[in-house]
């Protein structure tokens, strides 16, 4: 089996801390966002090679972090895209690479980049193996208002007999997430594109393959962030510490409060002041401040502030002007 590891977002809701650098780099704890899914992948013996899939722009963003990593499988691809507006659309994307990297001959895993999934990803192939179906992974947002945004599904046992991408109107809360296993047989991106088919989103391909034949489901109740906003960034770095607070050893933190789910990276300077879930990046400075919820970029100087659910970019200067 090879792996497709989806990583060629832009996070235009992140911005400015992900305008320069791809959210799937973000922190999550000790480790990143994409680096959970890697691990999980190159364990398994049954996935032969991985290809994170990404644009012109963060290219040489994920060389450097592979490069400097240990991995024996991955392998960088590169969609020929360097602005939102050039993208081809997942599904489209991943027709590209399919033909660009020569795959198609054997079983597919692919999984967004941006997903933290709480669960081990053997029990999801391990699922997908016991019928050989195509299968996707399965989480309860618990709320239909949330529904709205993602592809809700309806199952009979664990087949998926309906599927319908962000419905104005879901009827239940269970949705499916960038998660999918695919059968040989069924990598058939160029026969639904072909038909004039929505290349954006992959839940549409899903809908084709349901109207085509079974598609099974692999339900978990552990936790499933979607990172593509601040809130579910912070909210998925509260999930890693657990309430406890992270601060790098060389990082100078002096007659601070930490509230808690605060990750302070190396360099970072914080004095007289006060945090709470909150992440500040390398090289950051915080004097005589109150920041909660908030995300301060590197490089960073920010002195005499009050600030809640700020999204700071790096090399910002802000000061009460004292």
């Amino acid at each position: 089996m090879k792996a497709i590891v989806l990583a060629g977002g832009y996070a235009t809701r992140l911005w400015p801390v992900t305008k320069q650098r791809p959210k799937m780099l973000l922190p999550i704890g000790d480790s990143t966002v994409i680096d959970r899914i890697l691990r999980d992948l190159e364990g398994d013996d049954r996935i032969t090679d991985i290809f994170v899939s990404t644009n012109e722009r963060f290219a040489e963003d994920f060389r450097d972090h592979l490069s400097a990593s240990s991995y024996d499988k991955v392998d960088l691809t590169v969609e020929e895209t360097s602005e939102e507006d050039e993208k081809f659309g997942v599904v489209g994307a991943l027709a590209q690479l399919v033909d660009r990297e020569g795959l198609g001959d054997e079983d597919l895993l692919v999984v967004a980049g941006d997903n933290l999934i709480s669960f081990d990803i053997a029990d999801f192939l391990d699922r997908f193996e016991s019928h050989g179906d195509p299968t996707l992974a399965a989480y309860d947002v618990g709320s239909l208002e949330k529904a709205k945004s993602y592809g809700l599904i309806e199952t009979d046992g664990d087949e998926v007999v309906d599927f319908q991408e962000k419905p104005e109107n879901p009827k239940s809360t269970l949705v499916s997430i960038a998660c999918y296993a695919f059968p040989s047989e069924s990598i058939r991106f160029d026969e639904y594109l072909s038909g004039g088919n929505n290349p954006d989103e992959p839940g549409w391909f899903i809908q084709w393959l349901v109207e085509n034949g079974p598609v099974r489901s692999f339900t978990f109740d552990e936790a499933w962030y979607d990172i593509g906003t601040p809130e579910s960034y912070l909210e998925a770095v509260a999930w890693e510490l657990e309430g406890e607070n992270l601060v790098a050893e060389d990082a100078d933190v002096e007659n601070t409060t930490l509230g808690e789910n605060v990750h302070v990276l190396s360099g970072a300077e914080v004095v007289n002041s006060s945090l709470d879930s909150t992440v500040v990046f390398q090289n950051a400075t915080i004097v005589d401040a109150d920041i909660r919820n908030s995300i301060i970029d590197k490089d960073t100087h920010i002195e005499s502030l009050d600030l809640a659910g700020a999204l700071i970019g790096a090399h910002t200067q802000l000061t009460n002007g004292n």
